[in-house]
């Protein structure tokens, strides 16, 4: 019988598809070193009493309590990870202003490596013990802060995927917070690129470089190129910001006339490792060439109701074949949890359907067929990051990492509204997505190794 690192026995909820959800009842879940799923055995099969018998009393055993189930880690597609330190803060104010106000001098404190530690450290403890297995991060423009953020996640154990941002022209940013000069973003950029990959050789779950062009309006024609360029030198992720506002979608009209996914795609930066956050004003031949070149979206619902200045119709994206994540885009964003910007991906799209004007008869008000449900979300939260990511995670499937955490649901300090012993499961899958607190995420697992417990 081959021999596994860890065996796990419970009820776990995975997607099936992007509509419809997977429930695994009672099934063992079988580890390799590598801490991938080699293989799931459910009850009925002959393998199952074997391997119970086999590993039950052993150490690498682990059988879920009653009440508790598995779900797969949650992908965060657009975390700001300096923005940490000014979560919750300032969410009152236009796109533009927020930046030169508070962000971009909040970043630029992050050539301080004792500051960027203490900043770094918190948010990416944060993100694990609110499910976030795997997170795309935005740092700062410096090199040696970004490359510290990705130590930070190989040594906590995070799948952290972290760009250098850049931000070269010195029209589209304040002096005291920039790149020195576009040859220097492009070097430092290499060189990022270069010391994550070295970094990578020795971290189980991964760390990955990306390319990071903050937005359009941060960055010269030349940067923008050069960009392009290393990404399909190194084959690396990329990120930046696309259509997110009516003054970034205006600007990039007026600079280029031409949207922002066909003025990104000249300099090679739509291809089927980027990933573009927000995406709410993409015209139907931005969309279509997003699905032709693979180009994912995060989506990011609480920081849109802030600062997007529109609803994106996410239904209508995924089903021209667009693929999509979620992001909590931290600090646009108010909260961490992946479960909230599930919960308000769901309203937001109710939201757009019904419409919100109450002067206009309700025939005119909304966008017919914008709604998403709950397993659609979720889906968004896990196998559509994954599948944006180009990454085998965020499903329970073989093949795929042991990145799960484990939901307690009978928690007394955060107990669910679960009275039937024999309740059905779908139902409460729902009760977790809608009800679930961080305090209710016990253990949290990727690639095979806890990295939190509570």
């Amino acid at each position: 019988m081959t021999e596994y690192m860890q065996i796990f026995l419970g009820t776990s909820f995975s997607s099936k598809s992007p509509k419809e959800i997977q429930i695994l009842k009672d099934h063992l879940y079988c580890i390799n070193t590598d801490g991938m799923i080699e293989k799931i055995v459910s009850p009925e099969e002959p393998d199952y009493q074997t391997l119970l018998a086999t590993y039950q009393d052993q150490d690498n055993f682990h059988r879920l309590a009653e009440g508790q189930y598995f779900l797969p880690g949650f992908i965060d597609l657009h975390v700001h990870a300096p923005q940490w330190a000014q979560s919750g803060t300032a969410l009152d104010i236009p796109l533009y202003d927020w930046l030169n106000t508070y962000t971009f001098p909040l970043e630029s404190k992050f050539s301080d490596l004792d500051f960027a530690k203490k900043v770094y450290s918190d948010v990416v403890d944060t993100l694990l013990a609110n499910g976030t297995t795997t997170a795309l991060y935005f740092a700062t423009v410096h090199k040696e802060a970004s490359l510290l953020l990705a130590q930070i996640c190989a040594d906590k154990g995070q799948r952290g995927l972290v760009g250098k941002v850049v931000m070269d022209d010195p029209q589209g940013n304040p002096e005291n917070y920039r790149d020195t000069d576009t040859d220097t973003a492009l070097k430092d950029t290499e060189e990022f690129i270069l010391a994550v990959k070295e970094l990578a050789k020795s971290t189980k779950q991964g760390v990955y470089p990306v390319v990071t062009p903050r937005f359009i309006p941060s960055c010269t024609n030349e940067a923008l190129q050069g960009l392009g360029d290393l990404a399909a030198k190194y084959d690396t992720h990329i990120q930046s910001h696309c259509s997110e506002s009516d003054w970034a979608h205006g600007y990039v009209q007026e600079r280029f006339q031409k949207n922002d996914a066909f003025a990104l795609h000249d300099f090679g930066l739509l291809r089927d490792k980027s990933v573009m956050a927000h995406c709410n004003f993409l015209e139907e031949e931005d969309v279509e060439l997003f699905a032709e070149t693979g180009t994912a979206i995060a989506h990011c619902p609480i920081s849109n109701a802030y600062f997007a200045n529109s609803v994106i119709p996410i239904a209508h994206f995924h089903s021209k074949g667009v693929e999509i994540g979620l992001g909590s885009d931290i600090s646009g964003g108010f909260s961490p949890s992946l479960f909230d910007n599930i919960r308000q991906a769901v309203m937001s799209s109710r939201m757009l359907e019904d419409g919100v004007n109450p002067s206009l008869p309700a025939q005119e008000r909304g966008l017919l067929g914008s709604r998403i449900k709950i397993d659609e979300a979720f889906y968004l939260a896990t196998a559509g990051g994954g599948k944006s990511l180009s990454l085998p995670i965020g499903r329970i499937l073989e093949g795929y990492t042991w990145d799960v955490q484990i939901i307690d649901t009978k928690l007394p300090s955060a107990r669910l509204p679960i009275f039937d012993g024999n309740e059905d499961l779908e139902d409460v899958f729902q009760k977790m997505m809608y009800l679930a607190r961080p305090e209710n995420i016990r253990e949290v697992w990727v690639q095979g190794e806890k990295v939190h417990s509570r």
